[in-house]
């Protein structure tokens, strides 16, 4: 009989877990989603190498991860959209609107990159399902 007290504890504590995970304000340490192109990246694919450094789409979500950073590492200029990112510089493009971009991306190997925005998550289902994504993919 004594555990019947401490199932309902830890039953109140997980369900205030969730609730505070639902409810809470997003606030994430960087709006910054990076993505570095890897030192190497126009030698390998000259050499004939079929080399995947970037997703076919990146997800970004308006007010949690809503800046693209590109930080080009390799030793020859990339181009993403109008931009021109030598070596060893960084190019941040912040999205203010919830939408599918498509850009023209040398880092990409099929010269096209896809950047889908989700408007920011609604308190409840919305905000804990994307908390639990973002876990997830800190996990992996």
């Amino acid at each position: 009989m004594k555990l019947r007290p401490l199932a309902l504890i830890l039953t109140l504590l997980l369900l205030a877990a969730l609730a505070w995970a639902a409810l809470a304000p997003l606030a994430p340490a960087s709006r910054d989603e990076l993505f570095e192109i890897p030192k190497g990246t126009w030698a390998r694919r000259m050499a004939g190498d079929q080399v995947e450094i970037l997703p076919e789409r990146i997800h970004l979500t308006l007010g949690a991860n809503d800046v693209l950073l590109l930080r080009n590492l390799d030793e020859v200029p990339q181009v993403f959209g109008p931009a021109l990112i030598m070596p060893g510089q960084s190019f941040r493009l912040p999205f203010e609107v919830a939408s599918s971009y498509s850009f023209a991306c040398t880092a990409h190997a099929s010269g096209q990159l896809s950047v889908i925005v989700a408007p920011h998550p609604a308190p409840g289902w919305e905000t804990l399902n994307w908390r639990l994504r973002a876990w997830i993919k800190q996990l992996s």
